[in-house]
């Protein structure tokens, strides 16, 4: 094509690329809003479930607390939100590298 000239076809599967890659956007949005995962303390009681946005939904003792000691109960809590933050953004990264899988950069870009 000489130099100067609108290639078409080209725009044209630039915009349906873009509109596929919004479409692909919002899929991601929504299931990073409901995609949940579930961590637990090393010493399994607490347990955490988180969005892959990061948002905690659940916290759950699996065990009784008054024969622990509060600063073990409270180690156990930062324990599971930190894998519960650790979880969020691994799910985050999972379902970023599903949803846009078959994406390609266009050719000639």
């Amino acid at each position: 094509m000489p130099r100067g000239e609108i290639d078409e076809a080209w725009i044209e599967e630039a915009v349906r690329r873009y509109r596929r890659i919004e479409s692909l956007q919002t899929e991601f949005d929504q299931a990073v809003s409901t995609v949940e995962v579930t961590v637990r303390s090393p010493d399994g009681l607490v347990e955490v479930v988180v969005t892959a946005g990061g948002r905690i939904t659940d916290v759950r003792f699996l065990g009784p607390l008054h024969t622990r000691n509060p600063r073990d109960v409270a180690g156990s809590v930062q324990a599971a939100v930190t894998a519960a933050a650790d979880a969020a953004q691994w799910a985050r990264e999972k379902l970023h590298n599903e949803t846009f899988a078959a994406y390609r950069p266009l050719a000639g870009a």
